[in-house]
């Protein structure tokens, strides 16, 4: 029975996704840090004569690995300090660019959901004061809601760019290692930005969800960007 996790279940991301983030090529092996296999600086600390280093005999470890939150993206050589999550990564994207890709997904996607709910024969955003059927209304929200959530946890899924995103050069990327999300965190995503936009407080949950980007430090992410742990970068 294989171990390995499912597809899109929030495991390690492939080992094939172009987006991740690599470490830094290591040494070949054999070789010591201070000098060609052989020669006296060639020893297990890398120092002339197989000195051991300082710092209690044990050799800091490399590439910025360490016991106090060193990791091989980032972070202080020795460890003392956290690593950077976006060391490795391409700039975070423009918010204004974010808003204009949300823009478009919207209007596209708006365009599907008038279309399947033209038979409802009640349009939510244009409804008459003395009679407004509940039901049809409610049917439209569903509608939308489905449609918007599988759309953008779909195209998040499978490549990190929904079709606004794609156009304007961005893509959604996990904050830990830079890969692009699993279905499930895609789904996470998805539904904090889109099941309230489609039953309540649409224009008001867009902007504060959305517009949270052009206020967070330092990673410029929008309530379902925290809610999911990703982030949106520049692909230009």
């Amino acid at each position: 029975m294989t171990t390995e996790p499912p597809p899109g279940s929030g495991g390690e991301p492939p080992e094939d996704d172009p987006f991740r983030k690599q470490p830094p090529q290591q040494p070949p092996h054999g070789q010591g840090q201070g000098g060609p296999q052989g020669s006296p600086y060639d020893s297990p600390y890398g120092g002339p004569g197989g000195q051991e280093p300082p710092h209690g005999g044990q050799q800091p470890p490399p590439y910025g690995g360490g016991p106090y939150g060193g990791g091989p993206y980032g972070g202080d050589p020795y460890g003392g300090y956290p690593a950077d999550p976006l060391a490795g990564m391409p700039p975070l994207a423009d918010s204004g660019k974010r808003t204009l890709a949300r823009i478009i997904d919207m209007v596209m996607v708006a365009v599907v959901v008038w279309l399947l709910t033209l038979g409802f024969g009640v349009n939510e955003y244009d409804m008459d004061g003395d009679r407004v059927e509940v039901g049809k209304s409610l049917a439209q929200s569903l509608v939308a809601a489905v449609l918007y959530v599988a759309y953008d946890t779909f195209m998040t899924a499978r490549s990190g760019q929904t079709l606004g995103k794609k156009w304007l050069g961005m893509r959604v990327a996990n904050l830990e290692n830079g890969s692009t999300p699993s279905a499930q965190v895609a789904l996470i995503r998805a539904l904090v930005l889109w099941v309230p936009f489609a039953f309540c407080c649409a224009c008001l949950w867009t902007a504060v969800c959305g517009g949270w980007s052009f206020f967070d430090k330092p990673y410029k992410q929008g309530l379902h960007d925290k809610a999911a742990k990703t982030v949106v970068v520049s692909m230009t």
